[in-house]
């Protein structure tokens, strides 16, 4: 059961009443004496070039090769070539932060209720002594259309529910695509993981806003977690860094490509590949001087579904690694709150 909401943070800005005690974290006591904000080396990871990806050539092939490399050391890819257009990604990012400088009172026509994910504000509180990560967001479910709940899509900024609308028809075409070439990376066939992902899947996308913080060395934008997802695609801010990803029990920050989608493998996807690909643990730090936007879609199999490793990646050589889950996403939030990973539940 929720405890109550606490304001937005934005609300707690403007409010210019310090930091509540809600937002600092203590050091954890295991060796971290970091701050949370501490410089740290940026990821290597490679742009893939989408279309190549789909291409039976020699380029093809190695851009496969790349992809896979990828995926089963960092989890996680920038992705051009996807068939969005500059122009459309840059209407993405301005609707995002129009929606986000509206008086509170029209961002709460869309507010979360009580024990909901969806909706503008915060997220939910489970616990009284919960730390609240620095971050206010508007959460709605996309796609099936069927499920879309309209009194969460803001009327205000104008032309926003169209461009939603039509930014979830593009991401389909580049989420399919992008499960087809992860099969052949694996030689698998192509629709390996499409057809476990099923026809009823579900998008949801989440846009985030994390104003400036005053004290980026003790508050988090986002603590650490892997998603639950199958895949997730990321448009990050554009000027400030902020997102890292753990490799090895060390940080590194996401690079900045400009006109790329950020796509990182969720649990449900390192299921699907029997652990091959893996599902990062990531996060975001809070910035003193810049608020930083980012846009993130969910791409979550069907209720129905159940997600087990694909049978041609069980071998002797290496065996089943975990149990057949079905609505992993139930299990997640309440594992994320209390900073553990539900894969856990889901190894053998």
């Amino acid at each position: 059961m929720e405890k109550p909401k606490f304001k937005t943070v934005q609300e707690v800005v403007a409010a210019g009443e310090g930091l509540p005690e809600r937002y600092l974290h203590a050091p954890t006591g295991d060796g971290e004496v970091q701050p949370l904000n501490a410089a740290v080396p940026e990821m290597d990871i490679p742009a893939i070039d989408l279309n190549l990806l789909l291409s039976s050539s020699e380029d093809g092939r190695e851009e496969l090769r790349k992809l896979h490399s990828a995926l089963s050391t960092w989890g996680v890819v920038q992705v051009m070539n996807h068939g969005i257009t500059k122009a459309f990604l840059d209407k993405i990012y301005k609707l995002t932060k129009e929606f986000f400088a509206l008086p509170t009172e029209e961002k709460q026509k869309c507010a979360r209720e009580i024990d909901s994910i969806q909706g503008y504000g915060n997220d939910m509180i489970l616990w009284d002594d919960q730390v609240l990560d620095w971050i206010d967001r508007l959460y709605i479910t996309t796609y099936p259309e069927d499920q879309r709940q309209l009194n969460f899509w803001p009327e205000v900024p104008l032309g926003f529910r169209e461009t939603l609308h039509e930014y979830t028809m593009k991401q389909r075409i580049v989420i399919e695509q992008f499960f087809k070439a992860m099969a052949r990376s694996l030689e698998l066939e192509e629709n390996s993981f499409l057809d476990m992902y099923g026809e009823s899947a579900t998008l949801d996308t989440r846009f985030n806003m994390y104003p400036p913080c005053p004290s980026p060395d003790k508050v988090i934008g986002v603590k650490p977690h892997a998603d639950g997802s199958a895949i997730t695609l990321l448009l990050p801010d554009k000027d400030v860094g902020g997102l890292q990803f753990q490799k090895d029990g060390k940080w590194y920050k996401a690079p900045i490509v400009p006109d790329t989608i950020l796509i990182n493998v969720g649990d449900q996807m390192e299921i699907m590949s029997n652990g091959i690909y893996k599902s990062p643990v990531h996060r975001v730090v809070t910035n003193r001087e810049k608020e930083r936007i980012s846009v993130a879609t969910f791409c979550i199999p069907g209720a129905d579904k159940e997600i087990q490793p694909v049978n041609e990646l069980v071998s002797e050589a290496r065996p089943r690694l975990y149990k057949t889950v079905k609505k992993y996403v139930e299990l997640y939030f309440k594992y994320y709150q209390q900073g553990r990973r539900p894969i856990e539940a889901a190894l053998i």
